[in-house]
């Protein structure tokens, strides 16, 4: 598990990514994106995983995994951005491995580093 300032705790952080951060989407996954505007240069997440992708076992199983990319792939994400991972419905929790994962999740987290650090060096606010 990564240390909690890696951590979104608080259902106001989360709120303030639904409301106002960008939304990326995938096959199976939404990943909510708010660049923070504090200077601490941490990242953080957040999993948001409904009922409707099963019962308990399916969804700590689809947190678990998730869990894992985030730890595995730590070096890979964006400073200063809030990230909300909420998988979709149609995600099988029976076939959610950390290749889905990964293939899936890291293309995303990259795209969204790319475009905060091409935002950064336009010199536009």
């Amino acid at each position: 598990m990564l240390a909690r300032p890696n951590r979104l705790t608080r259902r106001p952080d989360y709120v303030a990514c639904y409301n106002t951060g960008r939304r990326y989407f995938s096959k199976h996954f939404i990943v909510f994106a708010l660049e923070r505007q504090d200077t601490a240069p941490v990242w953080r997440y957040g999993l948001a995983v409904s009922r409707k992708v099963g019962n308990a076992v399916r969804r700590n199983r689809t947190k678990r995994v998730l869990r894992e990319f985030f730890r595995l792939y730590q070096d890979e994400m964006p400073g200063g951005m809030d990230l909300v991972v909420v998988p979709k419905r149609r995600l099988d929790p029976k076939r959610v491995s950390l290749d889905l994962v990964v293939q899936e999740l890291l293309p995303l987290v990259c795209g969204i580093r790319d475009s905060q650090s091409c935002e950064a060096s336009d010199g536009t606010p």
